[in-house]
């Protein structure tokens, strides 16, 4: 498993990052298996875990946490996001507020079983919401020693440049996979400012396989129905790289990964998991390399 640096944070990550988050973390998932994902993926050399104080209603962290206790953590880097939370009945909450960002840190941290966090990441904040205050929260939690980093993760593009003036903002997580060349030239930008880039559904989410192809259990309805509810457009799109699963060299998400990771201002991808097989196959595609013939295909995909 290769590693790259997280911006000038002085963090090295695996350059593929396990997502503890949705299934992963729901009840309906048997819990031993959730953890033994958590541990193969250390033992195949994985050091950033990927988690949100709101994912799986509330469940993924705790659900982390026990995953990681009694093993070595020196060397991971544990990120969470604060600023949604889970607020029952299926519904996210949210609360941007600087004291309730230090208090949703506090929590994660008691949740995870940490003394402190690799990165603590702003869910999906405002341009205006990165104010002074915010910025003084932050670092308030550097300086106790609470993060070693702090970032945000957000899909709107003007957010994000914002973000990259600021220098209290250490990494930020953008939507980036083959539906979404457009983040390039945002990419470049935060790297250029120095800022850790961390890329969000780089399989984007599936949409790249037919959607029957994909069910094989519960799990797998689960996913299916929220695509048809909330990504139609990205399932329509997707279309156009089926032949990202035809390839003789490398499995769909293996060349979904590698297109992700060819642009090295990238400091890690961070996909999920809920079967080990699928854990595997995707760490593999640390080190693998898109040939210039499939690059082509896919930029011409995209066009």
């Amino acid at each position: 498993m290769r590693r790259r640096p997280l911006g000038r944070t002085g963090l090295e990550v695996s350059e593929l990052g396990f997502g503890c988050a949705s299934w992963w973390g729901k009840p309906r998932f048997e819990e031993r298996a959730a953890l033994g994902l958590v541990h193969e993926a250390i033992d195949l050399g994985i050091t950033l875990f990927d988690t949100g104080a709101s994912y799986s209603a509330g469940e993924a962290e705790p659900r982390l946490g026990r995953a990681l206790k009694g093993r070595d953590a020196s060397d991971l880097v544990v990120a969470t996001k604060a600023g949604t939370f889970h607020a029952g009945g299926g519904r996210i909450g949210r609360d941007m507020t600087p004291a309730a960002v230090v208090a949703s840190a506090e929590r994660s941290l008691r949740n995870l079983g940490l003394e402190s966090l690799g990165l603590l990441q702003l869910h999906g904040p405002s341009a205006a919401e990165l104010n002074d205050d915010m910025l003084a929260a932050l670092e308030s939690l550097k300086a106790r020693g609470l993060a070693r980093a702090v970032g945000l993760n957000s899909f709107d593009p003007a957010v994000i440049d914002q973000a990259l003036g600021l220098s209290a903002i250490d990494v930020v997580m953008v939507d980036y996979n083959v539906l979404r060349p457009e983040r390039e030239p945002l990419i470049a930008r935060a790297a250029a400012a120095g800022k850790g880039v961390l890329a969000g559904m780089p399989l984007a989410m599936g949409h790249t396989r037919p959607l029957l192809a994909r069910l094989k259990g519960p799990r797998d309805l689960w996913y299916a129905a929220r695509a048809l509810a909330n990504h139609r457009g990205e399932l329509a799109r997707g279309r156009r790289f089926r032949f990202l699963h035809e390839l003789p060299d490398m499995t769909g998400s293996q060349a979904a990964l590698a297109y992700v990771l060819a642009d090295p201002q990238v400091s890690a991808a961070v996909f999920g998991a809920t079967r080990a097989e699928h854990l595997r196959e995707n760490a593999a595609a640390s080190g693998l390399a898109p040939a210039a013939g499939l690059m082509a295909r896919i930029r011409a995909a995209q066009a």
